[in-house]
């Protein structure tokens, strides 16, 4: 065993933790290896092994992280479901006129299907193979194409019921429930912000968001109103089951997660998309996303282990509150960890790494526990759409019909304005943090 001081321990751990990224290895390993050498080094085998089975053990048996496989069945069937395209048809044919109304559409299917899947994975791809040729076909700018994909189809790990949210809840020591309805209002302002902008964008731009020509949308009023009315039954009714429950205090998310999981299948019964091969395809998936979600966690809630043991989180603590500026000035320092971070870890290990060392500084600075949990949520939309660590990007640019011609290029210059636009969300929830707190503040317990 060796003698080091916390702080070269907290930048060997960390530095590992980069490298075994960068160099090819899955988070998982990165995070877990780093931990158990620095563990092994400092307390021995013996100590190591069983503080990490310990806290495995704790983390893969918490109640709680049972919505995750759950929530990801649900958001996987529902993307095979056929709901999102219906809801497509009939919005298509409200905004098609205006121009950039197909992008405005875009967002505002992310926003109603954020509220059902809560899987990015599943949001954004299903945005891209509904919206993305619909808009490049009649002559959309590629960059605001994907851009409005990329930024509606991230709603889904931010607006309920998201997996981030679930994830975040255990480690922060906040109820998912909280969570679920604080993220509300954050998730509608950003997307109030980005149909905003396209709007503007398009008003000075008209060649980059054409409207659609009067042919295709002439469809007599009632009509339309009525497949509206129709496509937004099934959302809604899936909506009021999960949320809903949770809301009332009927029941708890991981049971709210089971109803999902069997409405979305009744769902996909009702729109004639189920079959048992669709049932194999979602839950392979869904093993290989919660599998994922939940290594990460038992290996993450190890190293942060030894990390406290070896007293980096004194470090870390010391370090964010001599940042100059007062307790404000801290808060952005964190704001800002968590931004480079994203650039370069999935948000999966920021939350299980960093949260459990964060969370009792911001408690230590003043801050409203969820209205700074919730902060941390809304920062960690950016880790979605800034490279070189950007699913939305890639899965966009795996998703765009290859005849379209986009380039990752594209994509990436389409998705720096809706960054700033969350820049900006964070500062509205900063200066108004009722917009966070309210919502909780009504639930039933």
């Amino acid at each position: 065993m060796i003698e080091l001081s916390p702080e070269i321990i907290t930048l060997i751990m960390f530095a590992g933790v980069f490298i075994g990224v960068l160099i090819g290895y899955p988070l998982a390993i990165a995070v877990g290896a780093a931990g158990l050498i620095v563990g092994f080094l400092l307390f021995g085998v013996p100590i190591t092994m069983e503080l990490y089975y310990a806290r495995i053990w704790k983390q893969l048996t918490n109640y709680v992280l049972l919505a995750v496989p759950l929530f990801v069945f649900m958001g996987n069937m529902l993307e095979r479901s056929g709901v999102a395209a219906g809801l497509y048809d009939a919005l298509y044919l409200w905004f098609g006129g205006f121009r950039g109304g197909l992008a405005v559409t875009t967002v505002l299917i992310g926003t109603v299907m954020a509220a059902c899947v809560g899987v990015i994975a599943a949001s954004t791809i299903m945005l891209s193979l509904i919206a993305l040729p619909s808009m490049l076909k009649r002559g959309y700018d590629k960059s605001l194409a994907t851009g409005s994909v990329c930024a509606g189809g991230t709603l889904g790990i931010l607006i309920p019921p998201s997996i981030m949210l679930v994830v975040y809840g255990p480690m922060s020591g906040l109820g998912v429930g909280s969570l679920f309805f604080g993220a509300f209002f954050p998730g509608f302002v950003l997307s109030g912000l980005y149909c905003s902008y396209i709007a503007l964008y398009c008003l000075f731009h008209p060649k980059a968001g054409p409207s659609v020509p009067v042919e295709e949308r002439r469809v007599p009023f009632l009509k339309k109103t009525r497949m509206l009315a129709v496509s937004m039954v099934p959302p809604v009714a899936l909506i009021l089951a999960v949320l809903g429950s949770i809301f009332l205090g009927i029941a708890a998310p991981t049971e709210a997660a089971a109803v999902g999981a069997v409405a979305a299948t009744i769902l996909a019964i009702a729109y004639r998309r189920f079959s048992f091969k669709i049932l194999g395809e979602t839950a392979l998936a869904t093993v290989k996303l919660a599998g994922m979600v939940l290594l990460i966690a038992g290996l993450a809630f190890g190293f942060v282990g030894v990390f406290i043991r070896a007293g980096c989180g004194d470090v870390v603590k010391d370090f964010i509150l001599s940042a100059p500026g007062g307790r404000w000035g801290a808060f952005a320092l964190i704001m800002f960890i968590c931004f480079i971070l994203g650039m370069f870890i999935d948000w999966v290990g920021i939350v299980f790494i960093m949260v459990p060392i964060i969370t009792p500084i911001g408690a230590a600075l003043g801050f409203d526990p969820l209205w700074f949990g919730m902060m941390i949520c809304v920062n960690l939309q950016m880790s979605f759409l800034t490279p070189p660590f950007a699913y939305a990007i890639f899965f966009v640019k795996g998703a765009s019909p290859p005849e379209s011609g986009v380039t990752t290029a594209d994509v990436i210059r389409g998705v720096i304005p809706f960054v700033i636009l969350i820049m900006v969300g964070l500062a509205v929830c900063i200066a108004f943090p009722q917009i966070i707190l309210w919502l909780p503040g009504k639930m039933l317990a």
